[in-house]
């Protein structure tokens, strides 16, 4: 990697990290309000603890992932040459990776690894469903 591609990538981190911390965050609505207590529509219940769920999911993901990309602007700081290579097998991580992601800790290959399969069992046969 070129310090011209490691100077592109950090610009890049930075404003996603500036972008990530300014978005403006909706306060998650309270469980029950007084209304609530006092004979209101207790079918609206599920749909606020509803919307707090996805409120606290998207919070924590926000968290971890500006977590994740001020740990890649600490580590261009203080190790550039390092930059750039996977956490689980030390080879490089693609360029084009890094330029949608920049925050990426793993390549593609280890990344896969850690997320396991997904969608569970896959069909084999035509005949294994009948």
């Amino acid at each position: 990697m070129t310090p011209k591609d490691r100077a592109a990538l950090q610009k890049s981190l930075r404003s996603s990290l500036e972008a990530l911390r300014a978005k403006a965050r909706p306060e998650i609505e309270k469980n029950r309000t007084d209304e609530a207590r006092a004979g209101g529509d207790d079918d609206a219940q599920p749909f606020v603890e509803m919307g707090q769920a996805i409120a606290s999911a998207r919070n924590k993901h926000d968290a971890q992932t500006a977590e994740r990309m001020a740990q890649a602007l600490s580590k261009l700081a203080n190790d550039p040459d390092g930059f750039g290579d996977c956490a689980e097998c030390g080879e490089p991580i693609a360029l084009k990776r890094l330029q949608a992601m920049p925050w990426a800790q793993y390549c593609v290959g280890c990344q896969a690894k850690k997320d396991g399969p997904r969608g569970g069992p896959t069909r084999r046969k035509v005949t294994d469903y009948t």
